[in-house]
């Protein structure tokens, strides 16, 4: 790898649907590419209140909106070949999930919970389901004060960098809006700068 290379991090939401086709492909892609991988796990809810006065996903706000994106994630997930079924609750409540996701981050963790919530349909925030997915050591840790206070800390973070929705890709201060901007935060991150 080359030493000038940027890591990318990935931020992400653990329900948000753009966030799924973006986490089953990532860390495959920057294998390829030879860019090093941080995840990123940090809370939506809170931005939206913040930022847009909503309690509640901008897809559920707006039916519209809404609609397509489903037909699209349907889409995307057959381009990618990607397990897809529409979950039966969203947005699912994903504190716990998120903060599993800051105790134990690498892509097996995540790939597995949002599997769990976009392919099987399984409740993300019971920490029996999410034990038996990604098994009982990361949720325990997932209880600690430090592994809440790391999930604050990343949304703290993502507020303070200008993050409104999910995922988001951050190459050396760059960044990146949206699944099928991975590509191109990819490229940054193997040679900074605009062309």
């Amino acid at each position: 790898m080359n030493g000038c290379m940027e890591a990318l991090q990935f931020w992400f939401e653990p329900a948000s649907t753009y966030s799924y086709v973006a986490a089953m492909r990532i860390e495959e892609e920057c294998v390829r590419a030879g860019v090093t991988l941080e995840w990123k796990p940090f809370l939506l809810g809170p931005i939206f209140a913040a930022q847009q006065g909503i309690k509640d996903s901008p897809f559920n706000v707006n039916p519209v909106r809404g609609r397509y994106m489903w037909r699209d994630l349907e889409r995307l997930c057959a381009k990618y070949g990607l397990p897809w079924r529409k979950p039966s609750v969203f947005p699912r409540n994903t504190v716990l999930a998120a903060r599993v996701c800051c105790a134990a981050p690498t892509g097996e963790v995540v790939r597995a919970i949002y599997r769990a919530n976009f392919a099987e349909d399984l409740d993300i925030a019971n920490a029996v389901v999410l034990a038996r997915i990604v098994g009982p050591e990361p949720v325990g840790r997932a209880l600690s004060p430090a592994v809440k206070a790391q999930l604050r800390a990343n949304t703290d973070e993502a507020v303070r960098l200008g993050i409104f929705g999910a995922p988001n890709f951050l190459v050396g201060g760059e960044l990146f809006f949206g699944q099928d901007r991975l590509e191109d935060a990819l490229a940054w991150a193997q040679a900074p700068g605009l062309k």
